[in-house]
C-alpha cells in the first residue's frame, strides 16, 4: 500500500504540495465544483496560505480562514460541506447567486463556528435539514430562491441565537409552524412566496418581541391578523400582501409604534382603518390596495410624514384630506378605483417631490392642481375617468420629467399648452373623451420618446403638423372624432414604428401620402368619415401586417387595387366612395358585399353592385363556368363509383376476422363494431401519433365518428424496446377508458365505446370536423380564427378542465393539456381530449403521487413538475396558460425564434422590453384589443412560476367570463391590468409588485 500511496502523491500537481492544510481543504472543495468562468483561478500556491485567494478572508494574523464569499462566481455542482467544515474558524459562508444543486448535506451541522450562512439564489432541492439547528452560533440563515420542498422542520424553533431567517421563494408546503415563535432572538423573518397550505397566521408570533421585519407575502394565509401582534413594538416592516386575509385591520396595529412600512395589499380586508394611526409617527409607506376597505381616508393618516400612500382599488369615500399636500417627503400617491369625491387639495405637489400620481376611476371634480410638478419630479400623471374640468395648467407644459400622462374621460377643455405637446420623455399621452380644442402644437416634434398619442373624441382642429413625422418611436396615433382638416402630412410616412393610424370622422382632405407603403408595421388604418380622395394606392397591398382597413365615406375613385387580395384583413370597408370597375376576383364574395356598397360604378358578382348590362355579361360568364363545373363533377362522381366497387372487391379479399372483437359501450349506440371495422383502411386515416392512428369512419346513418387504433400486447417481430412502449400504450388505453368512460361534460370529448382483441384496441369518439386547435391555429388557416372564436375556445376548454378538477370525484389531472389535445366541432366549440396520461388526485389533498417519468409536451410542462415529478391541478393550470398565450399571440409554445426560451419566457420578456403590441397576434382585430389584453393577463397568471400564484381552474373560468363579450362592451373604457409580475405598457395603472 505504501508504494501505491507514494505513486498517487506524485500524481498530484506540485502546486498543491506547498499549501497549508486549510489551502488543501479549499482546493479539494474547488475540485468538487464546475467553474466555467474561471472565478477560482487565483486559488493556487502563490502563497502558502489561501488568504489572498478571491473570496477568502482570514483573521488579522492571516493564518486561518474565517470567511468565504463566493457570491456571483457562476459556480455549479453539489455543496460538499465535509471539506469546508474542517475549517475550524470559518464563521461566514456566502455562496449566493450560483448554480449550487442537489440537496443541502446533513453534515453542514459540523460547521459549528458558523454565524452567517447564505446559500440564496441557487438550485438546492430536497427538504430543509433539521440538523441546521445544531449550529450553536448561527445568527443569519438565508436560503431564499432555491427549490426546497416539504415542510419547515419543527426543530427550527430551537435555534438558540438566530436573528435572521429567510426562506423566500421556495416550494415549502404544509403550514407555517408556530414553533418558530420560540426563536425569541429573531429580528427578521422572511417566509414569502411559498405554496403553504391555507392556514392562519400563528398568533404565537406575537411573542417575537425582538422582531423588526416580518415578511409573509403570498403564503396562502387566511383568517384575521392576530391581536397579539400589538406586542411587536420593534417591528418596522410588516408585509402580509397577496394572501386571503379578511376582517378589519385590528386596532392593535396602532400600538406597533416602530412601524415604517405596512404592506397589506391584495387581500380581502374590510371595514375602516383603525383610529389612532397618528401614533405611527415613523410610518413612511402604507400599501393597503386591492382590498374592501371603506370609509373616509383619515386625516390623521395623511398628517404622517408619508413617502408612499397606496389605497387604490378599495371603497374609500369622501374627499382626499387637504393635509396630504403638507407631507414633505410624499413621492407616491395612488388612490385610483375608489369612490372619492370633491376637489384635489390645491397645494398638492408643492411640498413633496411627487413622482407617481394616480387618482383615476373616482368622482373627483374641479381643476388640476397647478403645483403638481412644482418640485420638478413628476413622472406619472394618471387622472382618467373622473369629472375634472378647466384647462391643463401651463406649469405642466414645463414638467420635463413626465413620462406617462392619462387625462382621458373627463370634462377638461381649452387648448393644450404648447410645451405640453413637446415633453421629451413622455411615451404615453392620452387626452381622449374631453372637450379640448385648438390644434396640435408644432412643438410635438420635441416629444422624441412618444409612442402612443390618443386624442379621440375632442374638438381638436387645424392641420396635423409636419413635425409629427419626427416621432420615430410613435406606435399609435388615434385622433378620431375631432375636426382636423387639410391633408395628412407627407412626413407621416417616416413613422416606421407606427402600428395604428386612426383619424376617422374628421375633415381631412387631399390624398393619401406618397410612400405610405413604407409604414411596414401598420396594423390598423382608419380614415373613415373624411373627405380624402384620389386613387387607393396599389402599394397598400404590400403592407403585410395590415389587418384593419377602413376608408369608407370618403372620396376615393378609380379601381379597387388587386393587390388588396394579398392582405390578411380581418376587417375592410371601402363603402360610400366613388370607386368603379371590377372588384378583385378573390374579394367578390358575399362576406365583403357591405365593404363595397355605396360605390355606384363598382361591379362584381355581388348582388346590388352591378348595372344591368354588366350584370347580364356577368351572368353569361357565370353560367359558362357552372356548366363546366357540372360536367367535371359528373365525371368525378362516375370515377368515384367505379373506384368504390373496385376497392370493395379488394377489401373483401383481405377482410379481418370480426368474431374475436369485444365491444364495451359507454353510451347508447346506433352502430355495431362491424361498421367501424370495415372502414379501418389507410384512405380514412386523418391523424397519427405515438400510440397509434386515428381514422374517420362514416356510419350508415351518415354520421361520422373518430376511431383511435392502439396496438397492444407484445409483438415478437418488433424491434428492441417495444415491450416497454406497448406497456405504456396499454396504460394509455386503460387511462383513457377509465377516465372518459365515466365523464359526461359538454367540453370533454365523448367516448362512444371501445373495441378490443388480443393485439389491437380501438377507441371510438365523437368526430370533431375542425380538428385540433393546434393544427388549425398554427397553420395558414390560423387567420380564420377571429378573436370571438378564440375566446369561445378558451372558455370552453377552461370549463372542461374545471369540471375535471372540481366536479369529478376524485379530481382528475389531465397532465397533457396542449392545443393539439383541444378538439373543435363544426361550430368551433372546444372539447378536451386525449386522457392517456390522466391521473386521479389522491384524497389526502397533496396531489397525485410523484411520477417516475415526466408526462406532457415540451413547452407546456410546469417548471415545478420538471424537477419534482409531483403533479397536481396547478400543473394543468400552467399548461392551459400556455394554450391561452398561443391563442393570444398566435405562436407555438416552442419556436426557433425564441432561442432557448419557450413561449412563456418570450411573452414576458417581450412585454417588458417592447410592450403588448409586439406580443398580440397581428391577425387579430384591434377592435378587441382591450379584451385580448385581459385574457393575456389571465394566461400570465396561469403560467406563474410559483404554483401558489396560479388560480384554480374554477377561478380561471370566472375570470374569463368576466372579460368576455357578454359581461363587457367595447364602449367600456375601464383599465385592464396585466399581471404585476411582468410589465406595464401604459394601458394600466402600474405594477403593485
Amino acid at each position: 500500500m505504501l508504494p501505491l500511496l507514494f505513486f498517487l502523491l506524485l500524481l498530484q500537481p506540485l502546486t498543491i504540495l506547498s499549501l497549508n492544510q486549510e489551502g488543501l481543504y479549499l482546493h479539494q472543495f474547488k475540485l468538487s465544483l464546475d467553474d466555467p468562468s474561471s472565478s477560482l483561478s487565483t486559488w493556487n500556491n502563490n502563497n502558502p496560505t489561501p488568504c489572498t485567494w478571491s473570496g477568502i478572508t482570514c483573521d488579522p494574523t492571516n493564518t486561518t480562514v474565517t470567511k468565504i464569499n463566493l457570491s456571483n462566481f457562476n459556480l455549479a455542482g453539489p455543496l460538499q460541506t465535509s471539506t469546508l467544515c474542517r475549517l475550524t474558524n470559518l464563521t461566514t459562508l456566502i455562496l449566493t447567486n450560483n448554480l449550487i444543486n442537489q440537496t443541502l448535506p446533513l453534515d453542514i451541522s459540523t460547521c459549528t463556528s458558523l454565524t452567517h450562512l447564505d446559500l440564496s439564489n441557487n438550485l438546492l432541492i430536497g427538504t430543509l435539514p433539521h440538523t441546521l439547528t445544531h449550529l450553536p452560533n448561527l445568527r443569519y440563515l438565508d436560503l431564499t430562491a432555491n427549490n426546497f420542498s416539504g415542510s419547515i422542520p419543527t426543530s427550527f424553533g430551537t435555534f438558540p441565537k438566530l436573528e435572521v431567517l429567510s426562506l423566500v421563494y421556495n416550494l415549502l408546503e404544509s403550514s407555517i409552524p408556530p414553533s418558530l415563535a420560540n426563536i425569541t432572538s429573531l429580528k427578521t423573518l422572511n417566509l414569502s412566496f411559498n405554496p403553504f397550505l391555507p392556514s392562519p397566521i400563528p398568533p404565537e408570533f406575537g411573542n417575537l418581541t425582538n422582531l423588526e421585519v416580518l415578511w409573509l407575502s403570498s403564503c396562502n394565509l387566511v383568517g384575521n391578523i392576530p391581536h397579539s401582534f400589538g406586542k411587536l413594538k420593534k417591528l418596522s416592516v410588516f408585509d402580509l400582501s397577496m394572501n386571503s386575509l379578511e376582517g378589519s385591520i385590528p386596532s392593535s396595529i396602532v400600538e406597533m409604534t416602530s412601524l415604517k412600512q405596512i404592506e397589506f395589499y391584495n387581500n380581502s380586508f374590510s371595514g375602516e382603518l383603525p383610529v389612532g394611526m397618528s401614533n405611527l409617527t415613523s410610518l413612511r409607506l402604507i400599501d393597503i390596495s386591492m382590498n374592501h376597505i371603506g370609509g373616509e381616508i383619515p386625516d390623521e393618516l395623511c398628517r404622517l410624514p408619508l413617502e408612499s400612500l397606496n389605497l387604490f382599488e378599495n371603497r374609500f369615500t369622501g374627499e382626499l384630506p387637504v393635509s396630504i399636500a403638507d407631507s414633505p417627503n410624499l413621492y407616491e400617491l395612488k388612490v385610483f378605483e375608489n369612490l372619492l369625491t370633491g376637489e384635489l387639495p390645491e397645494k398638492l405637489g408643492k411640498n413633496g417631490p411627487l413622482i407617481y400620481f394616480d387618482v383615476s376611476n373616482n368622482k373627483f371634480s374641479g381643476r388640476i392642481p397647478v403645483s403638481l410638478c412644482e418640485r420638478g419630479a413628476l413622472e406619472e400623471l394618471l387622472m382618467i375617468h373622473n369629472e375634472f374640468s378647466g384647462e391643463i395648467p401651463g406649469s405642466l407644459g414645463e414638467c420635463r420629467t413626465l413620462t406617462r400622462v392619462r387625462l382621458g374621460f373627463n370634462k377638461l377643455s381649452g387648448e393644450v399648452p404648447a410645451g405640453f405637446w413637446g415633453l421629451p420623455h413622455v411615451y404615453l399621452l392620452e387626452l381622449v373623451d374631453n372637450l379640448f380644442s385648438g390644434s396640435i402644437g408644432k412643438t410635438i416634434g420635441g416629444a422624441g420618446n412618444l409612442s402612443q398619442l390618443t386624442l379621440t373624441n375632442n374638438n381638436f382642429s387645424g392641420v396635423i403638423p409636419e413635425e409629427i413625422g419626427l416621432l420615430e418611436n410613435l406606435q399609435e396615433f388615434s385622433g378620431g372624432n375631432n375636426r382636423f382638416n387639410s391633408s395628412l402630412p407627407e412626413s407621416i410616412v417616416n413613422l416606421h414604428q407606427l402600428g395604428i393610424l386612426d383619424l376617422h370622422k374628421n375633415n381631412l382632405s387631399g390624398e393619401l401620402p406618397k410612400g405610405i407603403q413604407s409604414l411596414k408595421k401598420l396594423n390598423e388604418l382608419n380614415l373613415a368619415g373624411n373627405e380624402v380622395g384620389g386613387k387607393i394606392p396599389e402599394e397598400i397591398g404590400s403592407m403585410s401586417v395590415l389587418n384593419f382597413l377602413d376608408l369608407s365615406n370618403n372620396r376615393f375613385w378609380g379601381n379597387v387595387p388587386v393587390s388588396l387580395q394579398n392582405l390578411k384583413l380581418n376587417q375592410m370597408n371601402l363603402s360610400y366612395n366613388m370607386l368603379s370597375g371590377e372588384i378583385p376576383p378573390l374579394m367578390a364574395k358575399d362576406m365583403y358585399r357591405d365593404s363595397f356598397i355605396g360605390n355606384p360604378g363598382l361591379c362584381g358578382d355581388l348582388k346590388g353592385l352591378c348595372d344591368v348590362k354588366g350584370e347580364g355579361k356577368s351572368k353569361n360568364f357565370v353560367w359558362l363556368l357552372r356548366t363546366i363545373f357540372i360536367v367535371a363533377a359528373l365525371v368525378l362522381v362516375f370515377g368515384l363509383i367505379w373506384f368504390y366497387f373496385k376497392y370493395m372487391n379488394i377489401k373483401k379479399a383481405r377482410s379481418i376476422d370480426k368474431t374475436k372483437w369485444t365491444l364495451m359501450s359507454f353510451h347508447k349506440l346506433g352502430f355495431g363494431e362491424d361498421e367501424v371495422l370495415n372502414c379501418l383502411d389507410e384512405d380514412n386515416v386523418i391523424g397519427s401519433g405515438s400510440s397509434g392512428k386515428v381514422y374517420k369512419v362514416v356510419l350508415r346513418n351518415g354520421e361520422a365518428v373518430a376511431v383511435k387504433k392502439i396496438w397492444g400486447g407484445v409483438r415478437m417481430e418488433t424491434e428492441s424496446g417495444d415491450v416497454e412502449k406497448n406497456r405504456f400504450q396499454d396504460d394509455a388505453f386503460d387511462a383513457e377508458v377509465e377516465t372518459l368512460g365515466k365523464i359526461r361534460h359538454k367540453n370533454i370529448v365523448k367516448l362512444w365505446c371501445c373495441c378490443t382483441t388480443r393485439d389491437c384496441k380501438l377507441l371510438v369518439y365523437e368526430y370533431m370536423p375542425n380538428g385540433s386547435l393546434g393544427d388549425l391555429l398554427h397553420s395558414n388557416k390560423g387567420g380564420l380564427l377571429d378573436w370571438p372564436t378564440r375566446y369561445k375556445i378558451a372558455l370552453a376548454s377552461a370549463e372542461g378542465l374545471s369540471y375535471l378538477h372540481h366536479d369529478c370525484v376524485p379530481p382528475i389531472v389531465h397532465r397533457d393539456v396542449k392545443s393539439n389535445n383541444i378538439l373543435l366541432d363544426e361550430d368551433f366549440s372546444a372539447r378536451v381530449a386525449d386522457f392517456g396520461v390522466a391521473k386521479a388526485v389522491e384524497s389526502n389533498g397533496k396531489g397525485t403521487k410523484s411520477m417516475s417519468v415526466i408526462a406532457g409536451s415540451c413547452g407546456y410542462i410546469a417548471p415545478e413538475y420538471a424537477y419534482t415529478l409531483r403533479v397536481n391541478e396547478k400543473s394543468d393550470t400552467y399548461s392551459f396558460g400556455v394554450v391561452i398565450l398561443e391563442l393570444v399571440t398566435g405562436r407555438k409554445p416552442i419556436d426557433p425564434e425564441f432561442g432557448e426560451k419557450d413561449l412563456v419566457m418570450w411573452a414576458c420578456n417581450t412585454l417588458d422590453q417592447k410592450g403588448v403590441d409586439h406580443v398580440l397576434d397581428s391577425r387579430l382585430d384591434s377592435f378587441y384589443k382591450e379584451e385580448i389584453c385581459k385574457v393575456l393577463n389571465i394566461g400570465l397568471m396561469c403560467t406563474s412560476p410559483l404554483p401558489i400564484n396560479r388560480p384554480a381552474m374554477r377561478r380561471v373560468v370566472k375570470m374569463l367570463l368576466e372579460v368576455g363579450p357578454e359581461s363587457q362592451t367595447k364602449s367600456s373604457q375601464k383599465d385592464g391590468k396585466l399581471s404585476p409580475y411582468y410589465y406595464d405598457d401604459g394601458s394600466d395603472h402600474g405594477s403593485v409588485a
